[in-house]
Protein backbone atom coordinates (compact mmCIF):
# COMPACT_ATOMS: atom_id res chain seq x y z
CA UNK A 1 0.00 0.00 0.00
CA UNK A 2 0.34 3.64 -0.78
CA UNK A 3 3.32 5.00 2.67
CA UNK A 4 4.50 8.13 4.00
CA UNK A 5 1.08 9.90 3.54
CA UNK A 6 1.14 13.69 4.17
CA UNK A 7 -2.24 15.68 4.64
CA UNK A 8 -2.30 19.25 4.80
CA UNK A 9 -5.37 21.10 4.85
CA UNK A 10 -7.29 25.18 5.16
CA UNK A 11 -9.99 27.46 4.43
CA UNK A 12 -11.06 31.11 4.86
CA UNK A 13 -12.91 33.74 3.44
CA UNK A 14 -11.57 33.10 -0.28
CA UNK A 15 -12.48 29.22 -0.16
CA UNK A 16 -11.11 25.93 1.03
CA UNK A 17 -8.30 23.49 -0.24
CA UNK A 18 -6.56 19.88 0.64
CA UNK A 19 -3.63 18.33 -0.81
CA UNK A 20 -2.29 14.58 -0.17
CA UNK A 21 0.74 13.61 -0.83
CA UNK A 22 1.97 10.03 -1.00
CA UNK A 23 4.88 7.43 -1.79
CA UNK A 24 3.57 4.19 -4.07
CA UNK A 25 3.70 0.81 -2.94
CA UNK A 26 7.28 -0.12 -3.07
CA UNK A 27 7.11 -2.56 -5.67
CA UNK A 28 6.31 0.13 -7.89
CA UNK A 29 9.54 2.77 -7.14
CA UNK A 30 11.40 3.81 -8.91
CA UNK A 31 8.92 4.21 -11.82
CA UNK A 32 5.81 5.78 -9.85
CA UNK A 33 7.36 8.25 -8.18
CA UNK A 34 4.85 9.81 -5.84
CA UNK A 35 1.17 10.71 -5.73
CA UNK A 36 -0.75 13.55 -4.83
CA UNK A 37 -4.11 14.15 -4.18
CA UNK A 38 -5.69 17.62 -4.81
CA UNK A 39 -8.99 19.14 -3.62
CA UNK A 40 -9.92 23.00 -4.47
CA UNK A 41 -12.75 24.79 -3.81
CA UNK A 42 -11.65 28.51 -4.05
CA UNK A 43 -13.22 31.94 -4.98
CA UNK A 44 -11.57 32.71 -8.20
CA UNK A 45 -9.39 31.31 -10.57
CA UNK A 46 -6.28 30.37 -10.43
CA UNK A 47 -3.09 30.24 -12.93
CA UNK A 48 0.70 28.42 -12.54
CA UNK A 49 3.11 27.85 -14.54
CA UNK A 50 4.73 24.68 -14.79
CA UNK A 51 8.59 24.50 -15.63
CA UNK A 52 10.11 21.70 -17.04
CA UNK A 53 11.06 18.88 -14.90
CA UNK A 54 12.72 14.86 -14.87
CA UNK A 55 9.34 13.33 -14.96
CA UNK A 56 6.38 12.52 -16.85
CA UNK A 57 2.77 13.50 -15.09
CA UNK A 58 -0.18 11.95 -14.95
CA UNK A 59 -3.61 14.03 -14.00
CA UNK A 60 -6.62 11.80 -12.93
CA UNK A 61 -9.26 14.31 -12.63
CA UNK A 62 -12.37 14.08 -11.04
CA UNK A 63 -14.79 16.02 -13.24
CA UNK A 64 -13.53 20.02 -13.30
CA UNK A 65 -11.53 20.82 -16.49
CA UNK A 66 -8.05 21.91 -16.25
CA UNK A 67 -7.12 24.56 -19.32
CA UNK A 68 -2.94 24.54 -20.38
CA UNK A 69 -1.41 26.20 -22.51
CA UNK A 70 2.22 25.81 -24.49
CA UNK A 71 4.14 27.99 -26.85
CA UNK A 72 3.65 26.61 -30.08
CA UNK A 73 0.71 25.03 -29.87
CA UNK A 74 -3.53 25.80 -29.32
CA UNK A 75 -4.57 25.69 -25.63
CA UNK A 76 -6.25 22.21 -24.40
CA UNK A 77 -9.05 22.15 -21.97
CA UNK A 78 -8.84 18.69 -20.40
CA UNK A 79 -10.19 16.94 -17.21
CA UNK A 80 -7.56 14.04 -17.25
CA UNK A 81 -3.80 14.80 -18.75
CA UNK A 82 -0.85 13.11 -19.67
CA UNK A 83 2.05 15.34 -20.18
CA UNK A 84 5.43 13.91 -21.04
CA UNK A 85 8.99 14.79 -20.52
CA UNK A 86 9.39 18.69 -22.22
CA UNK A 87 11.84 21.42 -22.57
CA UNK A 88 9.52 24.31 -22.56
CA UNK A 89 7.25 25.08 -19.81
CA UNK A 90 3.30 25.25 -19.89
CA UNK A 91 0.61 27.04 -17.73
CA UNK A 92 -2.45 25.51 -16.55
CA UNK A 93 -5.46 27.84 -15.34
CA UNK A 94 -8.79 26.33 -13.72
CA UNK A 95 -11.78 28.28 -12.24
CA UNK A 96 -10.91 27.92 -8.71
CA UNK A 97 -12.24 24.22 -8.60
CA UNK A 98 -9.61 21.23 -8.65
CA UNK A 99 -9.97 17.50 -7.36
CA UNK A 100 -8.19 14.51 -8.15
CA UNK A 101 -4.95 12.65 -8.18
CA UNK A 102 -1.97 13.81 -9.62
CA UNK A 103 1.09 10.71 -10.33
CA UNK A 104 4.41 11.56 -11.17
CA UNK A 105 6.06 8.98 -13.44
CA UNK A 106 9.72 8.26 -14.67
CA UNK A 107 9.77 8.70 -18.34
CA UNK A 108 10.32 5.28 -18.94
CA UNK A 109 7.86 4.04 -16.77
CA UNK A 110 5.41 5.79 -18.83
CA UNK A 111 6.50 3.94 -22.06
CA UNK A 112 5.64 0.98 -20.08
CA UNK A 113 2.18 2.16 -18.74
CA UNK A 114 1.18 3.19 -22.29
CA UNK A 115 3.35 1.38 -24.81
CA UNK A 116 3.90 3.93 -27.75
CA UNK A 117 6.90 6.17 -28.71
CA UNK A 118 7.11 8.28 -26.42
CA UNK A 119 8.51 11.29 -28.47
CA UNK A 120 5.12 11.45 -29.74
CA UNK A 121 3.55 12.78 -26.42
CA UNK A 122 6.25 15.64 -26.20
CA UNK A 123 5.51 19.03 -25.78
CA UNK A 124 1.61 18.92 -25.49
CA UNK A 125 -0.97 17.86 -22.97
CA UNK A 126 -2.77 14.71 -23.85
CA UNK A 127 -6.13 12.97 -22.97
CA UNK A 128 -5.04 9.73 -21.32
CA UNK A 129 -7.68 8.21 -23.31
CA UNK A 130 -6.62 9.09 -26.58
CA UNK A 131 -3.64 6.80 -25.61
CA UNK A 132 -4.42 3.16 -27.60
CA UNK A 133 -2.31 0.87 -25.37
CA UNK A 134 -3.19 1.78 -21.90
CA UNK A 135 -6.20 0.50 -21.39
CA UNK A 136 -5.24 -2.45 -24.29
CA UNK A 137 -2.79 -4.18 -21.38
CA UNK A 138 -5.64 -4.22 -18.75
CA UNK A 139 -6.19 -7.18 -17.25
CA UNK A 140 -9.89 -8.66 -16.57
CA UNK A 141 -9.82 -7.88 -13.02
CA UNK A 142 -10.24 -4.58 -13.82
CA UNK A 143 -14.13 -2.76 -13.95
CA UNK A 144 -13.08 0.00 -16.24
CA UNK A 145 -13.03 1.00 -20.16
CA UNK A 146 -11.82 4.43 -19.78
CA UNK A 147 -9.55 6.98 -17.43
CA UNK A 148 -12.84 8.78 -17.08
CA UNK A 149 -14.34 5.83 -15.20
CA UNK A 150 -11.19 5.01 -13.10
CA UNK A 151 -10.99 8.55 -12.07
CA UNK A 152 -15.10 8.75 -11.18
CA UNK A 153 -14.37 5.07 -8.82
CA UNK A 154 -11.17 7.33 -7.52
CA UNK A 155 -13.58 9.73 -6.69
CA UNK A 156 -16.41 7.65 -5.01
CA UNK A 157 -13.80 6.37 -2.52
CA UNK A 158 -14.39 7.46 1.00
CA UNK A 159 -10.69 8.51 1.48
CA UNK A 160 -7.20 9.54 0.15
CA UNK A 161 -5.62 5.99 1.35
CA UNK A 162 -7.98 4.23 -0.39
CA UNK A 163 -7.56 5.71 -3.82
CA UNK A 164 -4.17 5.37 -3.67
CA UNK A 165 -4.68 1.65 -2.34
CA UNK A 166 -6.23 1.37 -5.62
CA UNK A 167 -3.96 3.46 -7.58
CA UNK A 168 -1.14 0.85 -6.57
CA UNK A 169 -3.06 -2.18 -7.74
CA UNK A 170 -4.03 -0.70 -10.79
CA UNK A 171 -0.38 -0.01 -11.41
CA UNK A 172 1.20 -2.74 -10.35
CA UNK A 173 -1.34 -4.78 -13.43
CA UNK A 174 -0.77 -2.60 -16.15
CA UNK A 175 3.24 -2.13 -15.76
CA UNK A 176 2.87 -6.12 -15.24
CA UNK A 177 1.41 -6.56 -18.32
CA UNK A 178 2.63 -3.54 -20.15
CA UNK A 179 5.79 -2.60 -22.27
CA UNK A 180 8.70 -3.60 -21.17
CA UNK A 181 11.20 -0.71 -20.92
CA UNK A 182 14.87 -1.45 -21.94
CA UNK A 183 17.68 -1.60 -18.61
CA UNK A 184 20.24 -0.06 -20.07
CA UNK A 185 17.77 2.81 -20.62
CA UNK A 186 16.43 2.73 -16.96
CA UNK A 187 20.16 2.15 -16.06
CA UNK A 188 21.37 5.36 -18.46
CA UNK A 189 18.05 7.63 -16.70
CA UNK A 190 19.44 7.01 -13.69
CA UNK A 191 23.11 7.96 -14.43
CA UNK A 192 21.63 11.31 -15.57
CA UNK A 193 19.58 12.15 -12.46
CA UNK A 194 22.78 11.03 -9.93
CA UNK A 195 24.75 13.79 -11.91
CA UNK A 196 21.81 16.09 -12.96
CA UNK A 197 23.28 16.05 -16.76
CA UNK A 198 26.30 16.43 -16.13
CA UNK A 199 27.59 13.50 -17.53
CA UNK A 200 28.45 13.92 -21.22
CA UNK A 201 26.59 12.18 -23.93
CA UNK A 202 29.68 9.70 -25.24
CA UNK A 203 30.35 8.59 -21.77
CA UNK A 204 26.71 7.86 -20.56
CA UNK A 205 26.70 5.89 -24.11
CA UNK A 206 29.82 3.98 -23.44
CA UNK A 207 28.15 3.03 -19.49
CA UNK A 208 25.44 1.43 -20.86
CA UNK A 209 27.13 -0.22 -23.53
CA UNK A 210 25.69 1.17 -26.79
CA UNK A 211 26.67 3.87 -29.37
CA UNK A 212 25.84 7.33 -28.91
CA UNK A 213 22.98 7.06 -32.15
CA UNK A 214 21.54 3.52 -30.30
CA UNK A 215 21.33 5.65 -27.12
CA UNK A 216 19.45 8.60 -28.77
CA UNK A 217 17.00 6.72 -30.49
CA UNK A 218 16.41 4.79 -27.36
CA UNK A 219 16.02 7.82 -25.25
CA UNK A 220 13.72 9.51 -27.24
CA UNK A 221 11.23 6.16 -27.86
CA UNK A 222 11.27 5.69 -23.90
CA UNK A 223 11.87 8.84 -21.98
CA UNK A 224 10.42 11.09 -25.28
CA UNK A 225 13.82 13.62 -25.05
CA UNK A 226 16.99 12.89 -26.42
CA UNK A 227 19.73 12.84 -23.64
CA UNK A 228 21.24 16.17 -23.92
CA UNK A 229 17.87 17.80 -23.94
CA UNK A 230 17.25 15.41 -20.97
CA UNK A 231 20.28 16.64 -19.54
CA UNK A 232 19.28 20.35 -20.06
CA UNK A 233 16.32 19.96 -18.26
CA UNK A 234 17.72 18.01 -15.39
CA UNK A 235 20.62 20.29 -15.10
CA UNK A 236 18.16 23.43 -14.86
CA UNK A 237 16.10 21.64 -12.43
CA UNK A 238 19.13 21.28 -10.29
CA UNK A 239 19.61 25.44 -10.39
CA UNK A 240 16.17 26.32 -9.76
CA UNK A 241 16.39 24.30 -6.22
CA UNK A 242 19.87 25.79 -5.24
CA UNK A 243 18.50 29.30 -6.29
CA UNK A 244 15.34 28.87 -4.26
CA UNK A 245 17.53 27.92 -1.76
CA UNK A 246 19.20 30.93 -1.64
CA UNK A 247 22.81 30.58 -3.65
CA UNK A 248 23.70 33.21 -5.72
CA UNK A 249 23.49 32.93 -9.89
CA UNK A 250 26.94 32.95 -10.28
CA UNK A 251 27.43 30.01 -7.68
CA UNK A 252 24.52 28.17 -9.20
CA UNK A 253 26.04 27.88 -12.54
CA UNK A 254 29.37 27.00 -11.74
CA UNK A 255 27.82 24.24 -9.77
CA UNK A 256 25.28 23.33 -12.38
CA UNK A 257 28.02 23.07 -15.28
CA UNK A 258 27.15 26.11 -17.28
CA UNK A 259 29.80 28.11 -18.56
CA UNK A 260 28.66 31.43 -17.10
CA UNK A 261 25.68 33.42 -15.67
CA UNK A 262 24.47 34.66 -19.28
CA UNK A 263 24.35 31.10 -20.26
CA UNK A 264 22.10 30.13 -17.08
CA UNK A 265 19.83 32.92 -17.55
CA UNK A 266 19.87 31.91 -21.21
CA UNK A 267 18.91 28.97 -20.54
CA UNK A 268 16.14 29.90 -17.62
CA UNK A 269 14.62 32.28 -20.39
CA UNK A 270 14.33 29.60 -22.85
CA UNK A 271 12.49 27.11 -20.73
CA UNK A 272 10.87 29.16 -18.19
CA UNK A 273 10.27 32.27 -20.08
CA UNK A 274 11.86 34.13 -17.47
CA UNK A 275 15.45 35.02 -15.81
CA UNK A 276 16.73 33.63 -12.58
CA UNK A 277 16.43 36.47 -10.71
CA UNK A 278 12.52 37.21 -11.75
CA UNK A 279 12.04 33.37 -11.64
CA UNK A 280 12.95 33.49 -7.66
CA UNK A 281 11.39 37.06 -7.23
CA UNK A 282 7.80 35.55 -8.51
CA UNK A 283 8.53 32.91 -6.60
CA UNK A 284 9.10 34.94 -3.24
CA UNK A 285 5.96 37.28 -3.88
CA UNK A 286 3.07 35.09 -5.09
CA UNK A 287 1.01 37.38 -6.80
CA UNK A 288 -2.83 35.54 -5.46
CA UNK A 289 -3.11 35.77 -1.36
CA UNK A 290 -3.99 32.63 0.52
CA UNK A 291 -6.20 30.70 0.87
CA UNK A 292 -4.73 28.10 -1.23
CA UNK A 293 -1.40 25.25 -0.91
CA UNK A 294 1.16 27.29 0.38
CA UNK A 295 3.26 24.21 -1.67
CA UNK A 296 2.90 24.60 -5.23
CA UNK A 297 5.85 22.52 -6.34
CA UNK A 298 5.19 19.15 -8.06
CA UNK A 299 8.39 17.33 -7.04
CA UNK A 300 9.13 17.46 -3.63
CA UNK A 301 12.18 19.66 -2.35
CA UNK A 302 12.13 21.20 -5.92
CA UNK A 303 11.46 24.24 -7.71
CA UNK A 304 8.72 23.29 -10.16
CA UNK A 305 6.43 26.04 -10.37
CA UNK A 306 5.25 29.80 -10.09
CA UNK A 307 1.88 31.12 -9.15
CA UNK A 308 0.63 33.69 -11.75
CA UNK A 309 -2.12 36.36 -11.92
CA UNK A 310 -5.42 35.20 -12.10
CA UNK A 311 -6.18 38.30 -14.41
CA UNK A 312 -7.97 36.58 -17.16
CA UNK A 313 -6.84 39.30 -19.90
CA UNK A 314 -3.28 38.61 -18.96
CA UNK A 315 -3.59 34.78 -20.52
CA UNK A 316 -1.22 34.19 -23.29
CA UNK A 317 -2.96 34.46 -26.58
CA UNK A 318 -3.35 30.66 -28.90
CA UNK A 319 -0.82 31.82 -31.08
CA UNK A 320 1.90 32.25 -28.38
CA UNK A 321 0.71 30.49 -25.12
CA UNK A 322 3.79 32.13 -22.62
CA UNK A 323 3.84 35.18 -23.30
CA UNK A 324 6.33 36.96 -20.85
CA UNK A 325 4.81 40.28 -20.91
CA UNK A 326 1.41 38.12 -18.89
CA UNK A 327 3.60 37.08 -16.02
CA UNK A 328 6.65 40.50 -15.81
CA UNK A 329 6.00 43.50 -16.56
CA UNK A 330 8.78 45.81 -19.25
CA UNK A 331 10.84 46.83 -16.16
CA UNK A 332 11.03 42.67 -15.43
CA UNK A 333 9.27 43.66 -11.90
CA UNK A 334 6.34 41.13 -10.84
CA UNK A 335 2.60 43.07 -11.56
Amino acid sequence: MATGIVSRAGYGPGGAWETVVALPHPRLRPGVISYRGIRLALDGPRRRLEAPIGAATLLLGFGQPLRISRAGRPPATLVSVFSGPTTTAAVGEHDGRLAGIEVLLAPWAAFTLFGIPQYELTDRPVDPDELPHLLGARSSRDRWSSIGELSASLAALPGWAERFGLLDDVFARWAGAGTPSSARVVRAWGHLQRTWGAIPVPRLADEVGWSVRQLENRFREQIGLGPKAAARVLRLQRARRLLAAGRSQAETAAACGYYDQAHLSGEFRAMTGCTPREFTAARGNPPVSPPGPPGTDRMAGEATSLVLSPDRNAIASDRSAIDRSAIFSKTGKRR
